[in-house]
């Protein structure tokens, strides 16, 4: 049973990030199943608190909540403050205010990343192994500010891999090195790569909304982790371009400074909780999304 048969069959999401590489497939995804969305915008958080949970929690099925700037930018002193406060500050707005919503939505999907573990250890829902990074930082203070939320919504805290799709994430970045031939793995190669196709993700959006067994955590990753190196090389061939060339850790640590981290540091992720819930990936390898994506 879905939960919104008792409202006239018209799911109401609100959503943050919409406008976000997320977002908007999500939100595309709900239009064609003709569920209402409510956008919860940067305005939106300029609101007083009477005015935000009236007007974007009150009366929503569910919250998902995206916020976050981007991470794969040069981290400055500044950055770092923007990183944590686009995450954090906004997530306990909303939280807040579904705290103290009359009529409470009755789930809750917060984001967060799989950068939270550490990069030693294979990873299921069940792990304890977390990095020390300020990313791995960032991403417990995030799912800590998420978890205070009080009883009634059934709350979902999205691990997000390295999301693969047409018109933006990683791939949007790398379009241009490999069309020239610049294409090539990144330091050794051997970090590894946990990914999703947008796809899958967008459905297992979709199927944890409509499961209501499926609650905490829940590792939002292909079930066929990967390495660096193996991305290149399935990229450029799937690209029909070489990828022969090695970036240099220096290289990424002078252009990103710490937040290299995130391109020489990878994570073994599986996504253990939707496999045993009966989710159905339909590009469950690298090969098979890149695939899709370029075919």
């Amino acid at each position: 049973m879905n939960i919104f048969t008792e409202k006239a069959g018209i799911m109401v999401i609100s959503i943050s990030g919409a406008s976000g590489f997320i977002g908007q497939a999500l939100v595309k995804k709900f239009h064609e199943k003709a569920w209402s969305v409510v956008l919860i915008d940067r305005e939106s958080f300029s609101m007083t608190e009477d005015e935000f949970r009236e007007k974007k929690i009150e009366g929503s099925d569910v919250v998902i909540n995206l916020s976050g700037a981007p991470i794969s930018v040069k981290w400055t002193e500044d950055y770092k403050k923007e990183l944590y406060n686009s995450r954090i500050i906004i997530t306990r707005k909303i939280v807040d205010a579904m705290n103290a919503a009359r009529q409470k939505p009755g789930v809750f999907i917060s984001g967060s990343a799989i950068g939270i573990y550490d990069s030693i250890h294979t990873h299921t829902e069940e792990s304890s192994h977390f990095g020390n990074s300020f990313l791995a930082s960032i991403c417990r203070h995030w799912e800590d500010a998420a978890m205070q939320l009080q009883a009634g919504p059934r709350l979902l805290i999205f691990r997000l891999g390295i999301v693969l799709g047409e018109g933006g994430g990683v791939l949007e970045k790398l379009n241009f090195l490999f069309s020239i031939g610049l294409g090539g793995k990144i330091g050794k190669g051997d970090q590894a790569f946990s990914f999703i196709h947008l796809k899958d993700l967008v459905d297992a959006f979709i199927f944890v909304i409509e499961n209501p067994e499926i609650s905490g955590i829940v590792n939002a990753v292909s079930p066929h982790p990967s390495t660096n190196k193996d991305f290149t090389d399935k990229l450029g061939k799937a690209m029909q371009q070489p990828a022969w060339l090695t970036v240099p850790d220096f290289i990424l640590k002078m252009k990103f400074g710490e937040g290299a981290q995130t391109f020489l540091e990878g994570q073994k992720v599986l996504p253990e909780k939707l496999e045993k819930a009966g989710f159905h990936f339909q590009y469950p390898t690298l090969q098979s999304a890149l695939i899709r994506i370029y075919r």
